[in-house]
Parts: C-alpha cells; structure tokens; sequence
C-alpha cells in the first residue's frame, strides 16, 4: 500500500501539481528519443537486461534490495535487483556484442535526496576495442543533444550553469585536489605496492575544517576532500571530466599502464553534479576477484553486511574483450537539461512516500 503524502503536501499525482510537472516530463521523453537516436546511428544495439541478479553489485557504499526467488519445488533462492546493469552488460560483451546500450531502471537502497531515488534510470553504453578517452566524445554530444531536446541553451543547478556548446575541460584529480583543495594527493599515494598514507592525508583533511574520524581509512577522507571541497567547483561553466582516479577508487576499472597509482576512471560534472562514471574495463578475473574482495571486507566493516560476488560474471570476465564502459545518470542530466530543483520533478512516477 502507498505512503500518504507528508502532511500539508500534496501528492505527484494530484492534478495541479501534475501540471506544474508535465513539460519537464515531456522534454524527458524528447531527450530519451534523441539518445536513442545518437546510439542508433553508431552502430548501437540497445539491450535489456534483467532486474533480478545474483549480486547486485559489489562497491563498498552502493546499498541494494533484496528479495527471494521461489522454485515450484518450494527452493529458495536469495536474489537483489540491480544497482547497475554492468554486469548483464559485460557478459553480453563476453557472449559477442561489440557497441551496446542500455537505458532502464536501477535500484539503490537508502539514497533520497534531491538527486538522489531509490529508483532511478541509467544509461549505460561499452564500446568494445575502443579507448576509454573515446567516452569523453560521446559525453559531450550528449550534453548538446539534452539541452536542445529541452530547448534550453544552458545546464543549470542551484543558480550554478553550464554551456553545453562548450567542449569539456579535462582535470586529473590530482590536479583537482591541488587546485580546489590545496592538497597534494600524489604524496599520500603509496608505490610499489606500499599502502597509501593515510596519517598524511587526515592531517589534510582536519586543516581544510573537515571531520576526521579514527577508524576513517584513506578512501573515506578522499570522499571527504572530493565531496566537500572539489565537487562543487567542477562543470562550472562547462563540463568536467574528472580523470585518472587513484587505483584504490577504481573498483572495476583496469590501472594506467604509465602510473599504476591511477586507474583509467573518469568522472563527468556539470553544475557541480556528477553526471557520469567511466572505465577503461578491468577483465582480469583473478584481480576482479581479489577487488569485490576488498570492497565487501570494507561494506562488512562499515555497514555489517556483505553481498555475494556473480560467479558467473567473473566467468564471463575471462573472455570479455577489452572494451571502455561508462554509467550515466540520466535523470539528473534531464534535471539540468530543464531547471528541476529535485528529481522527482523529472519522474513520471515518483516512489511513494515523503522525500527530503
């Protein structure tokens, strides 16, 4: 049964706030069709992939939905809806496909927010053979392609705007930390297989007056720094592409074959938003592993939960072709694409409940 709305508010679907809402709705569905038709014309096969999985993922901080598959003979089998379709997409590479794209919902367990849904779309597309860098080309098109489809010639957030004519400006995070944070990270990246100085990052932390916990690792001090200080200066103006993060934040990405310490990862913001998350694709199965790893140790010791690995992802992994992946939040680039404040303002059919 539906959540009544908070008290005094009135729910999506009454007719004067449904009104208020339409055109963004509309322009969504134009912006839809235009990505649609830029994969289309490039070789693209859109896929669908299935909800249900063995895992729903395997990042530290990602939370999941979980459910159970009964069989006819009374069996059960613990399955999650998906946080990404990654996985059904990789295998998909593995079985053949060469360029393809997915656009669907995904499912994340204890995100709302004004940019954040337990129940959100994402695009997702793999070029396989293809550099990483290439998905920087795309992200640009599909900038230019929201704001027309919208009629609008700006991306914009909070008062903060973006021109999506403008091509993006390229940033390694080292660089971003020195610029936005005055924080050499390079100096607290470990080498030859040294672990990463976490003492000499929390020193950095507490002097730009940001909350250092004892048992933070080096990872949550990153998020600190990134979330809090860089994050809101990046895609201002024009787009950002953050590039080249530290190994450490590349789960799924393969490393830099110049400097080990970073991972082919970049990162699109506009406004100071994330829209965006690319890889150069790991397919080592044995280092895969070894990462999910290191990611559920982490989840169990921060949350006291794990989930399991897809065995039969990492079977698939051993024959995927090298290929460059990236994840797109579609919503919030039509919130930008067309001035919304939240993102239930661009959801045909929000979930049900108050919302932050």
């Amino acid at each position: 049964m539906n959540s009544p709305a908070p008290p005094g508010a009135s729910p999506w679907w009454a007719p004067h706030v449904y009104a208020d809402r339409r055109p963004r709705l509309k322009a969504r569905g134009r912006i839809r069709s235009a990505f649609r038709a830029f994969f289309d014309s490039r070789g693209f096969e859109e896929v669908e992939t299935a909800a249900l999985q063995a895992s729903p993922g395997n990042e530290a901080h990602i939370g999941a939905f979980a459910t159970e598959l009964l069989s006819p003979d009374g069996g059960r089998r613990a399955l999650y809806l998906h946080s990404s379709p990654e996985f059904a997409c990789k295998k998909l590479l593995a079985a053949g496909e060469t360029r393809l794209y997915s656009l669907g919902h995904v499912f994340r367990n204890g995100e709302r927010g004004p940019l954040h849904h337990p129940e959100f779309t994402m695009l997702e597309w793999y070029r396989a053979g293809e550099a990483y860098e290439t998905l920087i080309a795309d992200c640009a098109a599909l900038l230019g392609l929201a704001a027309e489809a919208a009629g609008a010639t700006r991306l914009t957030w909070r008062g903060l705007a973006c021109d999506p004519a403008l091509a993006p400006e390229r940033l390694s995070v080292s660089e971003a930390f020195l610029r936005h944070a005055g924080v050499d990270l390079d100096a607290t990246l470990g080498s030859g297989g040294a672990p990463n100085d976490v003492a000499a990052l929390a020193r950095e932390t507490q002097r730009l007056d940001l909350r250092v916990s004892p048992d933070d690792g080096w990872s949550d001090l990153f998020s600190k720094i990134l979330s809090d200080r860089i994050e809101p200066k990046l895609g201002i103006g024009r787009a950002t592409v953050l590039d080249l993060y530290p190994a450490s934040e590349a789960a799924l990405a393969r490393r830099r074959p110049a400097d080990p310490r970073f991972a082919e990862r970049f990162e699109l913001y506009a406004c100071g938003v994330e829209l965006a998350n690319a890889f150069g694709e790991l397919t080592d199965p044995a280092e895969q592993r070894r990462r999910f790893e290191a990611e559920m140790a982490e989840r169990r010791r921060v949350y006291g939960e794990d989930f399991p690995l897809d065995e039969d992802f990492l079977a698939a992994l051993a024959i995927m072709p090298e290929a460059s992946g990236i994840a797109l939040g579609f919503d919030r680039l039509v919130m930008l694409a067309t001035g919304a404040g939240r993102i239930e303002d661009v959801l045909w059919t929000p979930v049900a409940g108050p919302a932050p």
